[in-house]
């Protein structure tokens, strides 16, 4: 573990803006839910405008929403919003992917997977590798690129990772994943998965699975060996900490190129707000995509 300098330089000025913010907390069953979802505003268009697309592979059909940079693009970003599994849309991304294809110069296809719990597990990842799946046929000829990356928040990040290994499974080449502030053990097994053990987002994920330590569910248990380089981001007071440092372990232990960066003062989600901790880590993951090629 080293300390980047950058990062104390920036505390001061992101702690205030903490100080000033209630934290939130997810739906806790699904009358809450239903309100929650009512309540979201409509998604602010982005400019220029996503472009919608239907990513099918193997008789799956997943809609998907394409930023592309002013440039030709160095890769593209295959991306899995958060929500908890039951809550947000691609659409809800458009503006923070517009911004993020400009910032990295790479383009973002966006993944309008299925929620739960009207579409439990494993519809999700389903949908996550059947875009993956057509992006890797598709790539080169829309986007004058070969190479294909990951990019996943909170449950984003979990169905990144699933996505990874099946993909990894299959022989198909992704060149890494970005994994912000994931959770890799849904079954409540670990000493880090029982910290969200009473979470009601994971029964409405799992649904009726017998065995939530399955791989596919909670990839803790998995073999990653064999996977691509991994930037892992998290924020120190994250309640996943634990879970993404355990996470961080299996892969290296395994062999792959995995990157863990722990950003001080900051809770879940902070890359999304507009912080100087949360910028220092956009630029990180900007220089890491970089580097990956």
């Amino acid at each position: 573990m080293t300390t980047d300098p950058r990062l104390p330089i920036l505390d001061d000025e992101t702690r205030a803006f903490y100080a000033a913010r209630v934290p939130g907390r997810g739906p806790a069953g699904p009358e809450e839910l239903e309100a929650v979802r009512a309540a979201v505003p409509a998604p602010e268009p982005s400019v220029p405008p996503a472009v919608e697309a239907t990513a099918d592979a193997e008789g799956r059909r997943v809609p998907v929403r394409i930023h592309v940079p002013s440039g030709a693009p160095r890769g593209v970003l295959l991306d899995l919003h958060g929500g908890g599994f039951y809550l947000g849309t691609a659409a809800a991304d458009d503006v923070r992917n517009q911004r993020r294809a400009q910032l990295f110069g790479w383009a973002v296809v966006s993944v309008d997977y299925r929620l739960a719990p009207e579409h439990p597990w494993p519809a999700a990842p389903d949908d996550a590798e059947t875009a993956a799946l057509w992006l890797v046929e598709h790539v080169e000829a829309r986007f004058g690129t070969p190479r294909v990356a990951m990019v996943g928040f909170s449950a984003g990040a979990t169905l990144a990772m699933t996505t990874l290994l099946r993909l990894r499974d299959r022989g198909v080449p992704i060149a890494g994943g970005v994994l912000q502030a994931g959770t890799y053990d849904l079954s409540g097994r670990t000493p880090a998965g029982r910290l969200i053990a009473d979470e009601w987002f994971l029964e409405a994920y799992a649904g009726d699975a017998p065995d939530r330590t399955h791989p596919d569910l909670s990839p803790v248990f998995a073999d990653p060996s064999g996977l691509p380089p991994v930037l892992m981001v998290v924020g120190e007071h994250d309640l996943l900490l634990a879970d993404n440092r355990a996470m961080a372990a299996r892969l290296s232990e395994a062999g792959v190129d995995v990157d863990l960066r722990v950003y001080p003062g900051v809770p879940h989600g902070f890359v999304g707000h507009p912080t100087p901790m949360a910028a220092a880590a956009l630029d990180d993951i900007g220089s890491w995509l970089t580097d990956l090629g």
